[in-house]
C-alpha cells in the first residue's frame, strides 16, 4: 500500500491512473451486462428482450445496495489513510462486509417471496411474465456475490490498487459471454442458460476478488474471527458508511424506480414494442456513463485522501480538471454512438419495423448527456468531502425530481415521443444546478464535519 498515488505528482495524470482503469472496467462491466441482451435477442426474440428490460429494476436495486456499501466504506477508507488512522481503516472494512452480507441476504429473501407481484408491478404482461420469472429466479442468486466482490474492489482501489476492478469485470465478462454462448446459441437452453451463466460469472469474478484481498488482510493485520469481527462493529462506522454511500445508493435506485414508472407509461402508450425499444436504449445509453461514472468516481477517492490530508489547494484542482475531462470524453461516446447508432441498435434489435423508431429515441436521449457529467462530479465531490446533504439533493434531483414528473406530463402530450424528450431537458436542467453549487462553493469556505475547526477553502 502506498499512499503516495494520491497526494504526488500532476494531478491530471492521477486522475488518469485512476480513470482509465475505471472507464475500461465500466466498459467491461456494460458488455457484461449487456451479453445477456444480445443472446436472447438474437437467438430467443424480442420479448426476451421485454423480459430483461423489467427484471432490470431489481438488478439495479441490488447492485445499488452494493454501491451504497462500496462507494461509503472506500471514501471512509480514503480519508483515513490520509489521516493516517490505520486502525479505523480495519474497523471499517470489516463494518463493510457485515454489512453487505446483511443486506444482501435479507433483500433476496424479500424478493423472492414477493416476487410474483413485484414482476407484475415491474411491467410484466401474460406475455413477458413467464420469460422474466424465469430468469429473475436465476440471477437473485448472483446478487450477493456480485456486491461482496464490488465492495472488495472499491476498497482497494481506496488503498490505490487502480486495476482491481478491471480485472475482476474481465474475468466476470469474459466468462459470461463463453457461457452464453455455449447454453444460449449452442444448446438453446433459453433465458436460463442466459441467467445461469450470469450468476456463475458473478460468483467466480468474487472468488478472484476475494484472493486478492488477502493482500488488504495481511497489510493491515485483520484477523477474521467471531471475536474480531464482533469486537470490530461500530454504529457509527456502519451509519457513516451508509450516509456517505447513500448518494451513490439513490443515483443506483433512481435509474429502477425510472424504469418502473417508464414501463409502466410506455405500456401504457406502446405495448411491449415501445418495452423493447426503452429496453435497447437503456442497455446502449450505459455506455455514455462509462466515461461520466469512471471519471467522476476516480476524482473521489483524491478528493477525499486530500481532504483527509488538509491539501484543500489539490481538492480544488482535482474538481477542475475532472469536469473538464469528463465533459470532453463524453462528448466524443455521444458522437460514436450517435453517428453508429444504427448498426449498434441494428446488432440488438432484429426486428426491422421496430429499428427507426429505436435508433430516433436513441438520438433524442443521449443528445444532451455528456453535459450531465458537471452533475455528478458534483455528487461525488461532496460525498468526498463528507456533505451528505448536498450530495443527496444532488442524487435525488435529476431522475426523481426533474425526470419523472417531466416523462409523466411529455407523455400524456406527445405519446411515447414525450419520454425521449423528457431526458435532454432533465440533463440539462440538473448540470445546471450542479455547475451553480460547485461554483457557489468555490466563492466561499466550506465547513468541515471532521475538522470542525477549520475552513476548507476551494478558492
Amino acid at each position: 500500500m502506498d499512499d503516495r498515488i494520491f497526494s504526488d505528482g500532476k494531478i491530471s495524470k492521477i486522475l488518469l491512473r485512476f480513470a482509465i482503469p475505471a472507464i475500461i472496467s465500466l466498459l467491461v462491466a456494460e458488455l457484461y451486462n449487456m451479453v445477456d441482451t444480445i443472446y436472447v435477442g438474437r437467438y430467443i426474440g424480442a420479448n426476451a428482450i421485454a423480459a430483461l428490460t423489467i427484471a432490470f429494476p431489481i438488478q439495479r436495486f441490488l447492485i445499488a445496495l452494493g454501491f451504497l456499501v462500496a462507494v461509503g466504506a472506500s471514501t471512509y477508507v480514503s480519508r483515513n489513510l490520509g489521516e493516517k488512522n490505520f486502525l479505523e481503516i480495519e474497523k471499517t472494512i470489516i463494518n463493510a462486509f457485515v454489512i453487505t452480507l446483511t443486506l444482501m441476504v435479507f433483500m433476496t429473501f424479500l424478493i423472492f417471496f414477493f416476487k410474483e407481484s413485484i414482476l407484475y408491478k415491474l411491467g410484466a404482461s401474460n406475455v413477458t411474465y413467464s420469460l422474466t420469472n424465469e430468469y429473475v429466479s436465476i440471477v437473485l442468486m448472483g446478487g450477493i456475490f456480485q456486491c461482496l466482490g464490488l465492495v472488495g474492489c472499491y476498497i482497494m482501489t481506496s488503498l490505490g490498487n487502480t486495476k482491481i476492478t478491471l480485472y475482476a469485470n474481465s474475468i466476470g465478462a469474459i466468462l459470461n459471454i463463453i457461457l452464453d454462448y455455449i447454453l444460449v446459441a449452442y444448446y438453446g437452453v433459453g433465458i436460463q442458460g442466459a441467467a445461469i451463466a450470469t450468476v456463475v460469472s458473478q460468483i467466480v469474478s468474487f472468488f478472484f476478488v476475494l484472493y486478492r484481498f488477502k493482500e488488504v488482510f495481511k497489510s493491515f493485520k485483520i484477523k477474521i474471527s467471531i471475536r474480531s469481527i464482533f469486537s470490530s462493529l461500530s454504529l457509527d462506522i456502519t451509519s457513516g458508511i451508509i450516509a456517505i454511500g447513500f448518494s451513490t445508493f439513490v443515483i443506483e435506485i433512481s435509474d429502477a424506480v425510472v424504469s418502473v414508472i417508464l414501463n409502466n407509461l410506455l405500456y401504457s402508450k406502446g405495448g411491449d414494442t415501445a418495452i423493447i425499444i426503452i429496453g435497447v436504449i437503456t442497455k446502449i445509453s450505459m455506455f455514455m456513463f462509462i466515461a461520466i461514472i469512471g471519471i467522476s468516481s476516480a476524482m473521489q477517492p483524491i478528493v477525499a485522501y486530500n481532504f483527509g490530508a488538509e491539501k484543500y489547494n489539490r481538492m480544488k484542482e482535482t474538481v477542475i480538471v475532472s469536469i473538464k475531462t469528463v465533459t470532453i470524453i463524453s462528448i466524443i461516446f455521444a458522437a460514436v454512438l450517435g453517428f453508429l447508432s444504427n448498426e449498434i441498435i441494428g446488432f440488438f434489435l432484429m426486428d426491422e419495423k421496430i429499428l427507426p423508431s429505436a435508433v430516433k429515441a436513441f438520438r433524442i436521449c443521449i443528445s444532451l448527456l455528456p453535459f450531465a457529467g458537471v452533475y455528478y462530479i458534483g455528487i461525488y465531490y461532496y460525498q468526498a468531502i463528507g456533505e451528505a446533504k448536498k450530495s443527496f439533493f444532488l442524487s435525488i434531483f435529476r431522475q426523481l425530481v426533474v425526470f419523472i414528473p417531466l416523462a409523466i406530463i411529455f407523455v400524456q402530450i406527445l405519446g411515447t415521443l414525450g419520454a425521449w424528450i423528457a431526458y435532454p431537458i432533465s440533463d440539462l436542467i440538473s448540470s445546471s444546478i450542479s455547475l451553480y453549487l460547485l461554483n457557489k462553493a468555490s466563492k466561499k469556505d466550506i465547513a468541515s464535519d471532521k475538522l470542525p475547526s477549520k475552513k476548507v477553502a476551494l478558492n
